[in-house]
């Protein structure tokens, strides 16, 4: 069993803002493979189906990012999902808008919801698809920055970057991770 978790805040105050991306990934990749989330559990909203002929979970903790956690490590458990099928999707600061692109492991780079989940996993060996958000301007205030909704300009280019983004979790599912670093990590993919 795969399981797919899109990283973002509960609630509309937090539906379009660069630190939802990951939600708005996932529920994009459920939508193509006919995945409803609307199952509740985990501490999250969820669906079970199949993408691209792999039996696989979509799932959105619904615990805020901080608490995302507490989320997978219940859905991994009773999915029985190993460490390289838990592939989680989030917002990037330290990546352009519209950078995307695809690690394995590694530490938490002052992501909240990356942190609660390692903790709570008690390891850090699962995929990473990162969505570039871009940082504020010089000085500018971070967590504003991620809570905010995306220009006009960004909104132009978003739809493109999320089917990317879903395109490039297929990549992970069908060939493997290795396979779709090589084929996004180094294309100049920025929108």
């Amino acid at each position: 069993m795969k399981l797919v978790v899109g990283l973002g805040n509960p609630g509309e105050r937090y539906a379009e803002t660069r630190h939802n991306i990951g939600f708005m990934v996932a529920a994009r990749l459920a939508a193509a493979a006919g995945i409803a989330l609307k199952r509740q559990g985990y501490q999250g909203l969820y669906g079970v189906g199949r993408l691209v002929g792999e039996e696989a979970a979509v799932l959105l903790p619904q615990t805020f990012m901080n608490r995302s956690g507490a989320s997978v490590a219940s859905a991994c458990q009773s999915f029985g999902v190993r460490p390289g099928d838990l592939i989680v999707v989030h917002d990037e600061i330290d990546l352009p808008f519209g950078v995307l692109r695809i690690k394995v492991g590694g530490g938490h780079g002052g992501h909240n919801g990356l942190r609660s989940i390692v903790e709570s996993l008690a390891h850090a060996d699962f995929v990473r698809v990162r969505v570039g958000v871009g940082r504020p301007p010089a000085g500018g205030d971070v967590s504003g920055h991620v809570l905010s909704r995306f220009s006009s300009v960004e909104r132009q280019t978003l739809p493109g970057l999320l089917d990317q983004s879903v395109t490039a979790v297929e990549t992970i599912l069908t060939r493997g991770s290795a396979a779709a670093m090589n084929e996004f990590n180094g294309r100049d993919n920025a929108a």
